[in-house]
């Protein structure tokens, strides 16, 4: 007995069909897409996560990539080809010191509060650091501590982990890392920087991240 017209109605598109339609979506989007918003903008039945596997190895070794960032997946340029797009990039002004400080103890202590970052940095933090790193989209706010005051802490956003190239905060390089790669230069580090932060409320949207390793 055959199926009837109507069932085939409801039949999800076949899985070739699904990989186009997860690659026209990633490639319209300017922010990074996630399943769940995948799910909701493709037909009833499709498996976008499924079509997403399949996709990214497809691009293995192409000029463009699907990276995942967060919970969430993107087309980027490979690491390799970067020098070439160096034209399009608009040259920023550059971090102080203090901002640099800043912004590596809220990803490597996350969610670290501001008492707790000027005790690892040993001076205090301006409000204006903080106000750039927010207005960069690199810090966000995160839930208050069950402590008195009630305190707010700090994490990392998506668009930090998108814009150096990372999947989550587990990715973030060693100590020595960020060296080679010009990011810290040779004065010490502050005291305590390498110790985390105790915390029972990790609100890390990829769990807790690793330290500074030499």
């Amino acid at each position: 007995m055959t199926d009837s017209p109507e069932k085939s109605l409801f039949d999800a598109p076949p899985m070739g069909e699904q990989e186009r339609m997860v690659e026209a979506i990633l490639f319209a989007s300017a922010e990074p897409v996630t399943v769940a918003e995948l799910v909701a903008r493709m037909p009833h039945g499709c498996d976008p996560a499924e079509a997403l596997v399949t996709l990214r190895r497809r691009y293995e070794g192409r000029g463009v990539n699907i990276v995942k960032v967060g919970d969430a997946y993107a087309f980027r340029t490979a690491p390799d080809l970067g020098f070439l797009m160096q034209k399009e990039h608009v040259e920023q002004k550059k971090l102080s010191r203090a901002a640099i400080e800043t912004l590596a103890i809220v990803a490597y202590h996350q969610p670290v509060t501001r008492a707790e970052i000027e005790e690892i940095r040993g001076v205090a933090v301006s409000r204006g650091t903080i106000d750039q790193l927010m207005e960069l989209d690199w810090i966000r706010l995160g839930r208050r501590r069950m402590t008195p005051g009630r305190p707010v802490t700090f994490l990392v956003t998506e668009h930090f982990l998108d814009h150096f190239g990372l999947e989550s905060a587990r990715d973030l390089p060693g100590l020595k890392e960020l060296r080679a790669a010009g990011l810290l230069d040779s004065r010490p580090l502050p005291s305590g920087f390498g110790q985390p932060t105790s915390d029972d409320e990790d609100e890390s949207p990829s769990g807790q991240s690793e330290l500074f390793e030499d």
